[in-house]
């Protein structure tokens, strides 16, 4: 079983919803590899949510994947009401504590790279997990909201237009 660390932007709400990007296309992850774009066609839906690509701790499922400019975009439902154990994994992710996602693979094509690594034309995805420590440099958490963060800016929103209408 292969896997590759990737630098990660993660948004996740008090319902669970969470967004982030899977793997960042130009970029290599610490041992050299590359994910060019359209290597993930064929990707099939839903996809296992899981804490350190560990297969017996699921805390969500990823139900959108869209290859963008930038890499692959990804939003899920992490299993808050459902399953204790990602609550736990929620609240670490608003914490701070766990920052990455990494995804799990299997290489269908890929030619060596000068200098070490992989650049990877064709693979299968079968799980995306979260993580504390990615091994691409860059990987992080850039914003971690809630519910009720997102109501007050709406409502701080709505008074200020309210007042450049002169409401």
């Amino acid at each position: 079983m292969e896997h590759a660390f990737i630098e990660t932007k993660i948004l996740a709400d008090d319902a669970g919803l969470i967004s982030g990007l899977a793997w960042k296309f130009g970029i290599p992850d610490r041992v050299g590899d590359m994910i060019e774009p359209g290597a993930f066609k064929g990707l099939k839906l839903p996809l296992p949510m899981l804490f350190g690509h560990d297969m017996n701790d699921p805390v969500g499922v990823w139900t959108e994947a869209l290859e963008t400019g930038a890499g692959l975009a990804l939003e899920g439902r992490m299993l808050v009401e459902d399953v204790p154990r990602a609550r736990e994994v929620r609240a670490l992710v608003k914490a701070g504590a766990v920052g990455g996602l990494s995804i799990g693979f299997v290489t269908r094509k890929a030619v060596a790279r000068t200098g070490g690594g992989r650049t990877i034309k064709a693979l299968d995805l079968f799980e995306v997990s979260l993580v504390t420590a990615p091994m691409h440099p860059g990987a992080r958490i850039t914003g971690a909201k809630s519910a009720a963060d997102a109501f007050r800016l709406a409502e701080s929103l709505r008074r200020a237009a309210a007042a450049i209408r002169g409401n």
